[in-house]
């Protein structure tokens, strides 16, 4: 009677361990995330594909846009930038460039999916410089005298050459 006792007790202590054992198991296997995690990775993915898609498709539709708002004919190159975002509005953000200065002639474009259309565009403030129509100002020359005085004598060289008002 006694060594059934024994036998007991190690039984019961062996599952015990077992039981512990495979729950430790089974724990270390589960992962750490809820389980739509996955899935909205992948769809913010195909979202972002979709979106890089969409932008390769616009970007003529962008070149356009940049070369009816440059009456002085300004425009040489446009690069556009490999990235491509989507803000937190849905707005599918496109980077670029003009004639190979980023750092003075940048500009986004912002499309709504499907649209077929730029929804806006933004401009650096030299490029949006170079976009100003000054037929507008015929009547008001102190206007244009006046902002090309804010200028240095170099930048302003280059300003109206940009314009094609100077050779």
């Amino acid at each position: 009677m006694k060594s059934l006792k024994i036998f007991l007790f190690v039984f019961i202590i062996i599952l015990i361990i077992m039981s512990a054992v495979l729950i430790i198991q089974h724990n270390r296997d589960q992962p750490d995330d809820a389980g739509g995690n996955n899935s909205m990775q992948q769809k913010e993915k195909s979202d972002q594909e979709r979106a890089e898609e969409y932008a390769k498709k616009m970007k003529p539709k962008i070149e356009e846009d940049l070369r009816e708002s440059d009456i002085h004919g300004f425009i040489k190159k446009i690069t556009f930038k490999n990235q491509v975002t989507i803000n937190p509005m849905g707005h599918i953000i496109i980077r670029g460039y003009i004639n190979d200065e980023p750092e003075r002639f940048s500009f986004e474009a912002l499309l709504r999916y499907e649209s077929g259309k730029v929804d806006s565009m933004s401009y650096d403030p030299d490029l949006s410089d170079r976009f100003i129509d000054w037929e507008e100002y015929k009547d008001e020359p102190e206007v244009k005298e006046n902002y090309l005085k804010s200028f240095t004598k170099e930048e302003r060289e280059q300003y109206l050459r940009d314009i094609g008002e100077k050779e």
